[in-house]
């Protein structure tokens, strides 16, 4: 973190020609008096100047950007990372030649990094937000690709009166099973097993 020691006759002074020196606000930074000012003798010998050092609060975006770009390079991922943000989430995209490495099978490398994001994002920042990792638009492909899914077994296992047994799945993609079938009447969805190997089931009622 950047920080900057300044000298003033008062502690606002010193803290002034800091913020000058780092561009910064107030709000942005993080101040520690070193030294309160004092008068010398007679209000004139020996006095002492105030000292104060200034920090640079982090980022929390700059931080979470850094590290997603760190763990993708040391998986051999070559992407380029863009945050943003907005009052409900922190959007992290992923753009390059090597997605694949990214994803994973079925998204679950980029689950365990959006998971580690947001661990690394709300333990630096002042309030609370959900992290969404994404990379070249896989999430809505495949957000695409389980709705099909969901409609096309719930049909089957209304032609053939058996319930259907998915494929282990994250918790994020069973809620998108159970919502996509959850207004026929006549089809029921529930999970079974533990994590990380809980399936999503689709039967008749």
């Amino acid at each position: 973190m950047q920080s900057v020691e300044r000298q003033g006759k008062t502690v606002d002074e010193a803290i002034a020609l800091a913020l000058a020196d780092l561009g910064a606000s107030l709000e942005q930074v993080e101040t520690e008096v070193i030294e309160e000012p004092s008068k010398g003798f007679l209000g004139i010998l020996g006095g002492k100047l105030a000292k104060v050092k200034v920090t640079l609060k982090p980022d929390p975006l700059q931080m979470l950007e850094e590290f997603v770009q760190g763990v993708c390079e040391r998986m051999g991922a070559q992407v380029q990372v863009t945050v943003t943000a907005d009052d409900e989430v922190v959007s992290v995209n992923l753009a390059g030649q090597s997605l694949g490495l990214v994803i994973g099978k079925h998204g679950q490398t980029l689950d365990s990094l959006q998971y580690l994001a947001n661990v690394v994002y709300n333990r630096n920042a002042e309030m609370r937000q959900r992290v969404v990792v994404d990379a070249g638009g896989y999430r809505e492909r495949r957000e695409e690709t389980l709705l099909r899914l969901a409609n096309r077994l719930a049909e089957k296992a209304k032609r053939t009166g058996r319930r259907i047994m998915l494929e282990p799945m994250s918790a994020h993609e069973r809620r998108i099973i159970h919502t996509a079938l959850q207004n026929d009447y006549q089809i029921v969805t529930y999970s079974e097993g533990e994590e990380p190997y809980r399936k999503v089931v689709i039967s008749l009622k």
